[in-house]
Formats: structure tokens, C-alpha cells, sequence
């Protein structure tokens, strides 16, 4: 069962850890306290120490500034009276009476048990504006040097530990070890689940725990943590599905489903006892009855049925269902058991399961479209692995017209068994799946996902949406961590440690997907943008500050090249404004310039609006060769309607991403880089 340490206990665990603490003395009497006090030394503060009192400031229990033992006394009494009032019934365990620690920088430091991922730490600044403040940073452990490095210069007050303005820096160096020796200790102690030290003072030359919350509990949430076995591919490539539930009425699952595959050219059997045929195809009472065999089944019958459509499928060997009846898990506990028994059926033979509750699987190189949607999506090299059937279906009916193609598409469904880590290692061994996007509400294997996703995103992008933030998880917490790291700040901060590139939408994660194929990581941030529309260079230069983009300063010798060819009255800065009659041909010098001196930049941004002078089909063309003749990443900008249509067709056809909104393209360079 969970339980708050006294504080005492907290110092003393910090202490073993070697994080300096205050004086301090546990007393249960008003004589006590005087008399440590007196020991500690004035000035001193006096804390309650009781279990039911877990914010002690709001609840009246902490009075500070105590300078003698009359002081002590008369703050004895008003904590008791006020702890009283303010929590009823909260039984008083004792005091606590510490040395006042001098004003400094206060800093917050946390730890939690994720269900998902694990232990997690929180840092940022601290005080009793902390979660008010709301700047932190936050990893999945274990941790290094370098991540508790990037945590510290990753808030927005770092400037205040690096030295601002007249004050001089803190002991950076201190709180690195500070933090690491913390969360290496958190990392190895499996009873304590959650802390907070709020706050941590820092200072010149040293730093102390002023307050500190630990949480015990021997039944503590221990997620599982591994990878799974590779799915064998050749699953998904039957040479002969079955469809249990198949049926000739339109207005059902199983016509739908039936329909999708039947450009499929391995063997295909619908199965329905109420029919000799459907759709042209020799239908079959069940899967025994099928003479030849199956090596996938796609389900549909009602959630009752499914198991003895599992068990016959054992008996003819299948080695995957796709299972999308629903009425399983996510309608309650009788749901649940009824998943249960079909997994533990499926897992003594075998069968690995798509879902339940799921829409399906599409592969279109191998014309295997087991959903009930009503499009197919085209062959390409994006795979798509979604918890929502709806979002698929609207994706590809939108990918059709954007010329967007899968080599994947996977609908997890309640992932009983096959979940997101599975489809992310199979689109890990396509060859023809180039990136990965992902629509995410949950992860069952977190921690395990992670460790797949941290190897695959060295050299396969994988891009997510993450839905579903939990506002009630926030709210219930019972600490500073518990309501800083919630379930979506920990998911957003686990993925991105893991290399994995966060979007806000599934727009910008389809576009940042493309943009990754096309160009791949960038090497660093530095960036140039070059346009001829000076209002654009002005929001360019907003947009690359607000999403983490250096915009580099040209070289001299790069300045005094630009200025043998551009006409006078360019700006003679990054972002680029050659000038509004810039014709193609000033673009494509410009381009070979850079490409030249690739040396000084990571990404460039082309940025062009209709004009008079320039022909937008044949400035796409010298992007094309921009982007072909060099390793760095360019980002191309045709900014219109109609009359860049032709242009952002020619960039399509050679595989660079256009972008028709300038803050979305530095919105989605933004989030590549926070990835690395």
C-alpha cells in the first residue's frame, strides 16, 4: 500500500544518495522543538509531519522565520490549530524543526512510476509557483550525463543557472551530479514509486534539499519492459484467407471485408453456412469445410462466436487472425474475460492476433485489404499503424487525391496481443516502408516500444500523434510530479527520447514523413531560408524562433559571392530576400552558391510566391536539383493556389516536400530537430 515518508525519512534517503539537506530534529512536544531549535541554531522553520498531510504550506503546516524559543513555541501551537482546521481528523505525528536555509535559486526535482514507461524524472523550476509555472523537463530513466545536461538547458529558466543579467552563474556542474546520483538511486529502489524535492536551493558553490516528499509502496506498478519476438513477415502474406462472417448483404462488416480482397490473387473462402456462394466466390459452413489451407482468417462474427472461430482455426493451422468484431475489453469486464479466453486460446496454438476491435490490415503491394473501408489506398513507402479505425479511414480517402501510398496499414485494436512495438519492428524489416506514422491514445508496452523505437529511429524516421492527454490523471495526482508529469507530457517526453518525431497533427506528421524520405535528418539546425518575398523572410525569422531553428549568420566570403550576382538592394542577411524580381535564374545561382559552401548550413527553406518574373514550374526544377545535389535538407515553400500547382507537382514527382503554410513547414522542422 502506498505511503508518505515522514521528511525526515526523505532527508535521510537523500542524504545516503549525497544530497546535502538542513539540519534538522524530529520532536513530538512543544520542549523539544525549543530545544532543537536551539541546538540547530536560529532563525528556524517548524513542519508538521503527518501522513494525511501531503501539501503542507496550503494546510498551514510549516512557519518559518522562527528566531527564538518563544517563536518555536507560539508556532507549534498555531500549526496544530491550523492542520486541524484546515484537515480535519489528520493525525499529527510529529514535528520537524530545520535550520532556515538561505534565499537561492529554487529548483524542483521529481520522480514517478509511469504505467506505460516506467520511472520517469521531472526537473524544473521549483517553489511553490511550481506547477503554476509549469517549466519542466522530463526523461524516462535510465539517464546519463548528457540527458540530465539537456534536461537542465531545456527549461525556459536556465538562463537564471547559466547567469542572467548582473547575477553570476550557479554550480551547474554540482546539480548535474546532484540529479544524476538522484535518479540513478530512484532507477534501482523499486519500492519508491513517486518524489518530489521542492524545493532544490542552488547556489555559487553548492545546493540543498530544502523539502522533500518520497512515496513508498512494495506493491509499487512494475510495467513490463521487453522486446518482443519478431512477427514472421510471411504472416501477413497468406497465400489463402479466409473470411469467417462473410456475407452478401451490403449493409454488413463481412460484405465489406470480402469485397476489399477480392483483388487478392492467392486463394480467398468466405465463410458463412447461409450461403453456397458470395460475390462470385464458393462459400464454405465453416473453416473445417475449406479443403485447402488458410494461413490468415479475417473475423467477423459477433464477440460471442469469435472463440470457436479461434479454435478452428487451430485445427487448420492458421497462423494470424484478423479479428474485427468488437465487444470485447472495451465494453467492460465481461468483454475482458471474452478477450482473454480468445488470446489464451490463440496463444496455445500459435495464432497471432490482429485486435479485436480492430478495423484491419492493408498491405497494397501485396493487394491484401482486410478492412471494411470503403477506398483502397495506393502501393508507396509509408507504413501507418493507427488506435483509431476512423483516422485510417479518413487518411486514406485523404492520401488519394494527395498522391500519398502505404506499404502498411495496420489498426491496432485493443492490441490483446499484437501492439504497436510488433508492426513497428515488421515495418523495421520492409524494405519497401522508407518511414513510419504513427496515431497513438495508448501504449500497453511502453517501455518495451521504446526500446524498439530508440533503434529504428537511427535510421528509419517514425513519426507520431499522441492523443488522449489525461486532464483526470493530473487532477487526481498527489504530488508535484504526479500533476507535471501526467500521462501525455510523459508519453510526448518518452517519445521524443526515443528518437521519435512528435507532430501535432496528422497533416504535419504525414508531411514531416514525406520531408524525411525526400531529405532526410538534418545534421544540425543551423538554416538559411532564401526567398524573394520580403514580408516572408520577416515570418520566417519568427517562425525559426519559436520552434528551436538557428537561423545562421552568412559567412563574409559567402556575402561577398551573393553580392557579385544579387542586385544592390538585397538585405545582405539570413533569411535571404534576393529581391522581388528574382527570376529563376537568380534562385538557381543562389542554389549553386550553397551548394558550394554546404559546409556553413543543415537545412535550407525556398520560400516563392507567384510574381510576374518567375515561371514556379521551372523554379521547382532547380529545387529538385538543389535538393539531388546536395546531402542537406531542403525545404521547398511554394506558397499559393493555382498558379503553384504545376510547380509543387514537379516537387511531388521528385520526392521534395512542399509546404503551401510557412509556420507549418518550421513548425515540422522544429519537431524533427527536438527528435535528435
Amino acid at each position: 500500500m502506498k505511503r508518505l515518508l515522514g521528511e525526515d525519512e526523505g532527508y535521510a534517503l537523500l542524504s545516503r544518495v549525497g544530497v546535502p539537506v538542513p539540519q534538522h530534529r524530529r520532536v513530538t512536544s512543544t520542549p523539544e522543538a525549543e530545544d532543537a531549535a536551539e541546538a540547530i541554531g536560529f532563525p528556524v522553520v517548524l513542519k508538521v509531519v503527518s501522513a494525511e498531510v501531503v501539501h503542507k504550506t496550503d494546510a498551514g503546516g510549516v512557519v518559518m522565520n522562527l528566531s527564538d524559543r518563544a517563536a518555536v513555541r507560539i508556532a507549534y501551537q498555531q500549526i496544530s490549530t491550523q492542520v486541524a482546521a484546515a484537515i480535519p481528523g489528520a493525525v499529527i505525528e510529529g514535528f520537524l524543526v530545520e535550520e532556515q536555509v538561505r534565499p537561492g535559486l529554487e529548483l524542483f526535482i521529481g520522480g514517478r512510476t509511469d504505467p506505460s514507461f516506467g520511472k520517469v524524472i521531472t526537473f524544473g523550476l521549483g517553489g511553490v509557483l511550481v506547477e503554476l509555472i509549469h517549466d519542466v523537463t522530463i526523461r524516462v530513466l535510465p539517464v546519463d550525463r548528457d540527458d540530465v545536461s539537456s534536461m537542465i538547458r531545456g527549461i525556459k529558466g536556465y538562463p537564471l543557472i547559466r547567469g542572467f543579467r548582473s547575477s553570476p552563474p550557479l554550480d551547474e556542474a554540482l546539480l548535474v551530479d546532484l540529479i544524476l546520483a538522484i535518479t540513478t538511486w530512484f532507477g534501482s529502489e523499486p519500492t519508491i514509486t513517486e518524489f518530489d524535492i521542492n524545493p532544490l536551493r542552488l547556489y555559487r558553490d553548492q545546493a540543498v534539499a530544502v523539502d522533500a516528499r518520497f512515496y513508498e509502496d512494495p506493491e509499487g506498478i512494475y510495467p513490463a519492459c521487453s522486446e518482443h519476438a519478431l512477427v514472421d513477415p510471411s504472416f501477413f502474406l497468406p497465400s489463402a484467407i479466409a473470411v469467417v462472417g462473410a456475407t452478401a448483404d451490403p449493409a454488413k462488416i463481412g460484405y465489406a471485408v470480402l469485397r476489399n480482397l477480392l483483388s487478392f490473387p492467392g486463394q480467398l473462402y468466405p465463410v458463412n453456412p447461409h450461403y453456397p456462394e458470395i460475390l462470385g466466390r464458393k462459400a464454405y459452413p465453416s473453416l473445417l469445410a475449406i479443403p485447402g489451407p488458410v494461413g490468415m482468417v479475417v473475423v467477423t462474427v459477433p464477440a460471442t462466436a469469435v472463440p470457436g472461430v479461434i479454435r478452428e482455426a487451430a485445427k487448420k493451422q492458421v497462423r494470424i487472425a484478423v479479428i474485427i468484431s468488437a465487444g470485447f475489453r472495451e465494453t467492460g469486464e465481461a468483454g475482458r474475460v471474452l478477450e482473454e479466453e480468445v488470446i489464451a486460446l490463440a496463444t496455445a496454438n500459435s495464432i497471432r492476433v490482429v485486435g479485436p476491435n480492430s478495423l484491419g490490415i492493408m498491405l497494397p503491394g501485396a493487394r491484401i485489404n482486410t478492412t471494411f473501408d470503403p477506398v483502397t489506398p495506393k502501393g508507396g513507402y509509408l507504413a501507418f499503424i493507427s488506435q483509431s479505425g476512423a483516422v485510417i479511414t479518413m487518411i486514406v480517402d485523404w492520401s488519394l487525391p494527395v498522391g500519398i501510398g502505404f506499404s502498411l496499414v495496420a489498426s491496432v485494436g485493443n492490441q490483446a496481443d499484437l501492439g504497436f512495438q510488433d508492426y513497428l519492428k515488421l515495418a523495421e524489416q520492409d524494405p519497401a516502408t522508407k518511414a513510419v506514422i504513427l496515431y497513438i491514445e495508448e501504449l500497453r508496452d511502453g517501455c518495451g516500444f521504446l526500446k524498439v523505437a530508440r533503434r529504428i529511429t537511427v535510421t528509419k524516421p517514425v513519426i507520431a500523434v499522441k492523443a488522449g492527454s489525461s486532464a483526470i490523471g493530473r487532477t487526481s495526482a498527489s504530488s508535484h510530479t504526479g500533476s507535471l508529469a501526467g500521462d501525455d507530457p510523459v508519453y510526448r517526453a518518452a517519445l521524443t527520447q526515443a528518437g521519435v518525431v512528435m507532430a501535432r497533427s496528422l497533416t504535419e506528421a504525414f508531411l514531416a514523413g514525406r520531408l524525411l524520405v525526400s531529405e532526410g535528418y538534418p545534421a544540425g539546425r543551423r538554416t538559411i531560408v532564401i526567398t524573394s518575398a520580403g514580408g516572408f523572410a520577416v515570418l520566417a525569422s519568427d517562425y525559426a524562433a519559436l520552434n528551436g531553428i538557428d537561423l545562421v549568420p552568412l559567412p563574409d566570403e559567402v556575402l561577398t559571392a551573393l553580392n557579385q550576382f544579387l542586385p544592390d538592394k538585397w538585405n545582405h542577411q539570413n533569411p535571404m530576400d534576393i529581391v522581388g524580381d528574382a527570376g529563376t535564374d537568380r534562385f538557381a545561382r543562389v542554389f549553386d552558391l550553397l551548394i558550394e559552401r554546404r559546409d556553413f548550413w543543415d537545412i535550407a527553406v525556398v520560400i516563392a510566391v507567384p510574381t510576374a518574373v518567375v515561371d514556379l514550374a521551372d523554379l521547382a526544377r532547380e529545387v529538385v536539383k538543389f535538393s539531388k545535389g546536395t546531402d542537406r535538407m531542403v525545404v521547398g515553400c511554394l506558397l499559393g493556389g493555382d498558379s503553384v500547382a504545376a510547380g509543387v507537382q514537379i516537387l511531388r514527382d521528385h520526392r521534395v516536400e512542399n509546404f503551401t503554410d510557412l509556420e507549418v513547414a518550421f513548425r515540422v522542422v522544429g519537431a524533427i530537430l527536438a527528435s535528435r
